[in-house]
């Protein structure tokens, strides 16, 4: 059995797979030193709004969703033909609350099908200790009903989590050294806790994507990057920012946040509050 089976049968099987090696520590630290970079020339912290689909303004970002290393395990599991729908950091600093309630990714994405998965690549130490990934084996192969119960920490947008409780022991955490990732399915029920550390930051940078074929479900076309294979026609197709938070592709990537966020606040209304 070649690796690309092995990992696509683990994945079916339980909804996920870590760690994957994608990188060196060096490799990711250069990665995570472009980040603060971008930071800096914001005003220390990227903005929530120019953090989502951050490869539409950051050429190094860009790069890392198209990088083989990690778009030949996602088409082991996804098929020939990809496309990059999303992409955010996931930082949390030390001592602080923010933390990931339980949830499904594609619970407001409002596709086609529950058919994509997110890559979660570790810039920084993903411990226990700093927060890391936790999942909820098998719980792919279902929807499970979510509701609002937005504590003020949470770094969801909207504060969506399962309804349902799902004890410590039914949880996995899935620890990264830097230049590592996992993927899980779009349904895994996944979360983090708070980063307890002292001094270290924790920081992911997630990619969400999905089969060629999925679309947007409604009359509006969705946006996406296609990374390997065929565009099937689902989705408008974005483009490489012509430099670092470049003038043109801040003025395209607030069009495409904007026709995003119209569709996902849409399906995040739906759900019941608590």
């Amino acid at each position: 059995m070649t690796n690309a089976n092995k990992l696509s049968e683990d994945f079916a099987c339980n909804g996920y797979v870590s760690p994957v090696s994608v990188m060196s520590e060096n490799e990711a630290a250069d990665l995570y030193d472009q980040l603060l970079l971008a930071e800096q020339s914001c005003g220390g912290r990227l903005p929530a709004v120019l953090n989502a689909k951050a490869h539409l303004l950051l050429p190094f970002l860009w790069d890392l969703v198209h990088d083989p290393r990690i778009v030949d395990p996602v088409r082991a599991v996804l098929g020939p033909d990809v496309l990059c729908w999303g992409s955010s950091f996931f930082s949390k600093d030390p001592g602080s609350s923010d933390h990931v309630p339980l949830h499904q990714d594609s619970t407001v994405w409002g596709l086609s099908e529950h058919a994509g998965l997110t890559v979660w690549l570790a810039l920084t130490p993903s411990t226990e200790e700093t927060g890391c990934l936790q999942v909820v084996p098998g719980t792919h192969r279902t929807t499970i009903q979510h509701v609002i119960r937005d504590s003020g920490s949470s770094m969801l947008p909207f504060g969506e989590e399962v309804a349902l409780d799902y004890d410590l022991n039914d949880r996995l955490s899935c620890p990264l050294a830097p230049g590592e990732m996992s993927m899980h399915h779009a349904l895994l029920v996944h979360g983090s806790h708070t980063n307890s550390s002292d001094s270290l930051r924790r920081v992911g940078f997630a990619i969400r994507y999905i089969p060629g074929h999925v679309h947007q479900i409604g009359d509006d076309k969705m946006y996406a990057t296609l990374v390997c294979g065929e565009n099937h026609g689902t989705a408008h197709k974005e483009v490489r920012p012509e430099a670092s938070m470049a003038p043109d592709a801040l003025a395209r990537h607030r069009r495409i946040l904007a026709a995003a966020t119209r569709v996902v606040s849409k399906n995040a209304r739906g759900l019941p509050r608590e």
